[in-house]
């Protein structure tokens, strides 16, 4: 059995009956799930959509609890509850599909916000100043992180020459391993906002590539 867990946050929706104004990210996802339950009936899929329920700010109490010393007060323990809950569905995770539209260059700000609720000290990653310089390392493994983005420019892949621009791929590859991932891939849909064949050729491009992603990854 396969557990996939699907981070979706793209503020538009997407319906297959629907042409104008759907969200590229979430077709992807929506393929890519499509594809994967196909090639195997022996998957769970757990469906996070930081649109619908937005992941709260870190503040200062989050940060006061996340590093507080022995039993946490009832106080300490509600305002976890929501990292406490994200983190287990990462936890329990073999395969996390984000899909993900790039906004001004980086991630959505519910998407980052999903990414301060699971990066927490001792429970995703543990600090020891015995290590020197490098004192974080990451507690989970195992996993496979699959982007599947879209942005209305072009360029960005890795290797491209607009690739330093792109602080969403980037971003989300740096804060992988603490997700437990040990792979990371990567499929882009391009060109959305000049609308010409440039981004219809990407975009099926990037249909293609996912249902290949999707049956690989369905048959390790």
């Amino acid at each position: 059995m396969k557990n996939i867990l699907y981070i979706s946050c793209s503020v538009r929706k997407y319906s297959e009956n629907e042409t104008q104004h759907q969200s590229i990210s979430r077709m992807l996802g929506e393929q890519f799930l499509s594809t994967f339950s196909q090639t195997t009936h022996k998957v769970e899929i757990t469906h996070r959509d930081l649109s619908v329920k937005q992941p709260a700010f870190i503040n200062e109490a989050f940060i006061a609890a996340a590093f507080a010393k022995g039993v946490l007060s009832e106080e300490q323990r509600l305002v976890l509850a929501e990292s406490d809950e994200i983190i287990k569905e990462v936890t329990n995770a073999d395969i996390i599909v984000i899909a993900s539209p790039m906004y001004n260059y980086g991630m959505p700000a519910v998407l980052k916000a999903w990414f301060d609720m699971v990066v927490r000290v001792n429970k995703t990653f543990s600090f020891d100043l015995a290590r020197g310089d490098k004192p974080l390392e990451p507690i989970l493994s195992g996993k496979t992180l699959v982007l599947l983005a879209s942005w209305g420019e072009f360029a960005f892949k890795k290797g491209e020459s607009q690739y330093h621009l792109n602080h969403l791929s980037s971003h989300i590859e740096q804060l992988a391993p603490y997700l437990g991932a040990e792979a990371f891939y990567e499929i882009a849909s391009e060109y959305q906002e000049f609308g010409d064949d440039r981004h219809k050729h990407s975009k099926q491009r990037a249909i293609d590539d996912v249902h290949k992603l999707a049956r690989i990854l369905s048959a390790k």
